[in-house]
């Protein structure tokens, strides 16, 4: 059942992401969940780290609550995107881990706080720098969520898996045969409304 309590709708939301995300990575080689997926480099595991770092920043530094673990892609000076990739130093359990901690770290802020508690976003222009608690986590749910979504194709294209989450995938059963057709079938319309516009612009 879904909560009714404001913090607690939000949480329900922000963890559903949160774990979606994370089982992404299930069953892969560790090559596989580092290896970038499109020309600008998206990656499962970098991916969870990217979010991550957004948790600690808006729903932590954000609220004067820092995290105590000092993260090197987080530093002055580090590295631009640092973020959004593991080196082969990085394991997935700590990037996984850094993940965990700051879903607690995020947490303990929505608990401790009001949503309407005001927070300044450092890297904002000055002047519009501020930004209430419940903004801030709903914009921590919005940018998970997408990056879930990019996790679902990068997976999707590796291995075929599909889903939202183990036990409810979102996704209609059916075999290879049948998914074949489906893609020939969008394939077809897609070609039958290139050659309608085509001929619109013949004429």
């Amino acid at each position: 059942m879904i909560p009714t309590d404001p913090k607690a709708t939000l949480r329900f939301y922000l963890q559903s992401a949160r774990d979606a995300l994370l089982w992404k990575l299930e069953g892969l080689s560790e090559y596989d969940i580092r290896r970038p997926a499109t020309p600008t480099g998206t990656n499962l595991l970098g991916l969870v780290k990217h979010v991550a770092t957004v948790e600690l920043g808006y729903l932590g530094e954000v609220f004067g609550r820092p995290p105590e673990e000092a993260l090197p892609w987080m530093a002055d000076g580090a590295e631009a995107d640092a973020d959004m990739w593991a080196t082969a130093d990085e394991s997935r359990e700590y990037v996984v881990g850094v993940y965990r901690r700051a879903w607690a770290h995020a947490d303990a802020t929505i608990d401790a706080l009001a949503l309407h508690t005001v927070g300044k976003v450092p890297w904002w222009a000055e002047g519009r720098d501020e930004v209430t608690l419940h903004h801030a986590v709903i914009r921590v749910i919005a940018d998970t969520q997408r990056h879930a979504g990019h996790a679902d194709i990068v997976r999707e294209l590796m291995d075929g898996a599909v889903g939202m989450r183990e036990d409810n995938v979102g996704v209609p059963a059916g075999d290879a045969a049948r998914w074949e057709a489906y893609r020939a079938r969008i394939e077809q319309a897609a070609r039958e409304a290139g050659r309608r516009e085509d001929s619109g612009r013949a004429r």
